[in-house]
């Protein structure tokens, strides 16, 4: 009976953790929608949303909405805030957007190169963390650890303007995030991340930071000029 009863606890949290899976890529698919619209809409209006304040504001404002997602996380309230933080995270492309298209001849192909890339890179290693047997778990601390030196040496730079530093924290994000996915899909998989807007919000900004870290990186080698 205790066999039997393991057995049925056994797949009756599979059962749940391929749901929490399944809801999280298609708020994830759809949470591009707004992305994409805040995107077009900012570049179409030029909005002036580049410079130092502009990025302590937007800082503000994404920790804001991160905090409402995550008090209303079991709700439709925290779907609806989360789709509002993706369409204002489309906004704040504006900068890296209009920079890539005004400042080189190749720039629609770029992005299009980086949104390609980070496709492949989710889908890779959303692939990878769901039939790996290695347990990625361990990283987590270390991953925070490197977020938190990331934006450090990012606020810093926006007053020091080294493009070395630029170059490295580009390089070091794409690998940081690109790590995270493994972490964060892993999480589900396993049972340590329960709540589908949760965990949407979490990889959606590992693919976040990977594109806008691959742009630039795109842009500094393989962008052409005039």
């Amino acid at each position: 009976m205790n066999n039997m009863q393991n057995t049925y606890d056994l797949a009756g949290s599979r059962s749940v953790q391929h749901a929490v899976l399944r809801n999280t890529y298609w708020l994830l698919a759809l949470s591009m929608v707004p992305t994409i619209f805040g995107a077009v809409l900012g570049v179409g209006l030029q909005l002036p949303l580049g410079g130092g304040l502009m990025t302590l504001l937007f800082l503000a404002v994404a920790f804001g909405f991160i905090w409402g997602i995550e008090k209303n996380k079991d709700s439709g309230v925290g779907v609806a805030l989360l789709l509002g933080f993706t369409f204002f995270m489309g906004l704040m492309l504006t900068p890296i957007l209009s920079f890539t298209l005004r400042a080189y001849t190749n720039g629609a192909f770029l992005i299009m190169t980086a949104f390609g890339g980070t496709a492949t890179v989710f889908a890779v290693l959303a692939t990878v963390a769901t039939v790996s047997k290695r347990d990625f778990s361990g990283m987590g601390t270390w991953l925070f650890a490197g977020v938190i030196v990331l934006l450090l040496a990012s606020l810093a730079n926006i007053f020091l303007h080294i493009p070395a530093m630029s170059l490295v924290i580009s390089v070091i994000a794409v690998a940081i995030f690109s790590a995270y996915i493994l972490y964060d899909v892993q999480q589900i998989i396993n049972g340590g991340e329960t709540n589908y807007i949760r965990a949407t919000l979490n990889i959606y900004l590992d693919v976040y930071n990977i594109f806008v870290n691959l742009l630039r990186l795109l842009g500094i080698f393989g962008g052409s000029r005039d």
